[in-house]
């Protein structure tokens, strides 16, 4: 049945018209602006065409596509020299440190250490004992402030 439905929509009408209406513009009618197929934004780019014809030089001359290009490359490898420069230079001046800057740098580190420590046990303190020294405080300033 679906193919006679199908069979019959492709038919004409005896009165010479299809059934699938015609667009409009195929009539020639003057008035009508003809439609025009749009631009993908992509494709347009201009990077994206670089890149284009890049694959397709890339392809004909046999090279795969995991293969950087000569100038990707160089710069790479510049970059890796310099991390590498930068790394030793950094290794040096550790090893120049007088054994005067590298005790302050210990004593420095331990300092933070105990500074930390001291907040934990405060933080895990119970909160009454927190409010009996708040009391303390409050009490001795207001002690103070009586015989003065």
């Amino acid at each position: 049945l679906p193919a006679s439905m199908y069979t019959e929509i492709q038919r004409e009408r005896p009165d010479g018209e299809n059934i699938l209406t015609q667009p409009d513009y195929i009539d020639g009618n003057p008035d009508l602006i003809k439609p025009k197929k749009l631009l993908n934004p992509v494709k347009a780019s201009k990077s994206h065409q670089e890149l284009h014809r890049e694959l397709l030089m890339n392809h004909k001359r046999g090279l795969g596509v995991e293969r950087k290009p000569e100038l990707q490359r160089v710069l790479e490898h510049r970059r890796r020299d310099l991390l590498i420069k930068q790394k030793k230079e950094e290794e040096e001046a550790k090893k120049l440190q007088s054994p005067f800057e590298k005790e302050l740098l210990k004593r420095h580190q331990r300092l933070d250490q105990l500074e930390k420590e001291q907040e934990k046990q405060e933080d895990h303190a119970p909160e009454f004992i927190k409010v009996k020294e708040n009391l303390r405080r409050t009490s001795t300033v207001t002690g103070d402030e009586k015989a003065a």
